[in-house]
């Protein structure tokens, strides 16, 4: 496949690169950075993968309708409106949208949703835990918030009542219904994450670390591939991975 690289001289830009050269099924179409005109690039192009800020997202997309491009979308920090333009090109174009393109945090989300539903938030307190490289500029990450969109719907809470980011001063006891978010920032951390389910006597640690971007990047190529045989439609890598 041709593919196209948004991003080129960022960090993941460079992993995604490296990627696509150790694919045989993959080649390097073109890539794209800021100031850059896109438009050229997508014309013979089989799909884009792109890491780069959640503003760009909006040109991406129409750049893309109007190529038919399909797309692999890694950038995080999406506010709902830019989320809701994603889901409506969505209806024209196959496009694979996720938090993390990692198979071993997919298998994290899935762990997550069944231990959830044994576990429950009735006798268990579940918290939340990430940390990145001090250059991060969004928290919480991307995959940090898939996680949390798991818990919230397996324990049918609310993102915007039940989850606590932080914790400071004299916040009494913890309502049982809680989810707590914590962030952590410092050094060349790629990315931890951590679901932690405690109750009185147990506790129960889901934890991914990633050591490499490659991890990351070579799930986004395998994404890219798995689009060529898909129609129109939002998909995430619990679908490209048959995890649903």
């Amino acid at each position: 496949m041709n593919l196209v690289i948004t991003g080129r001289s960022g960090r993941m830009g460079l992993a995604v690169a490296e990627a696509i050269e150790a694919n045989t099924e993959a080649h390097i179409h073109g890539s794209h950075d800021a100031g850059e005109e896109l438009a050229p690039l997508l014309k013979s192009a089989d799909a884009v993968i792109d890491f780069t800020m959640h503003a760009f997202t909006g040109q991406l997309l129409t750049e893309a309708l109007a190529n038919q491009t399909p797309l692999v979308i890694g950038t995080t920090g999406h506010d709902d409106e830019e989320r809701a333009a994603i889901h409506e090109a969505a209806k024209t174009l196959p496009i694979v949208f996720a938090p993390n393109y990692s198979i071993g945090v997919n298998t994290l989300f899935w762990l997550t949703r069944h231990a959830a539903r044994i576990l429950g938030n009735d006798r268990f307190d579940i918290e939340v835990i990430e940390m990145h490289h001090h250059h991060k500029i969004d928290a919480p990450s991307g995959t940090a918030h898939g996680l949390l969109e798991i818990l919230n719907e397996e324990t049918k809470t609310s993102r915007q009542d039940d989850v606590v980011h932080g914790r400071v001063g004299i916040t009494g006891a913890r309502p049982g219904s809680q989810i707590g978010m914590h962030s952590l920032r410092g050094g060349d951390v790629v990315g931890d994450h951590t679901v932690l389910f405690a109750a009185d006597g147990e506790r129960v640690e889901l934890t991914h670390k990633a050591s490499s971007r490659m991890t990351f990047a070579s799930g986004a190529v395998q994404a890219a591939l798995w689009l060529r045989d898909q129609p129109a439609g939002l998909y995430d890598m619990q679908d490209v991975l048959g995890l649903k």
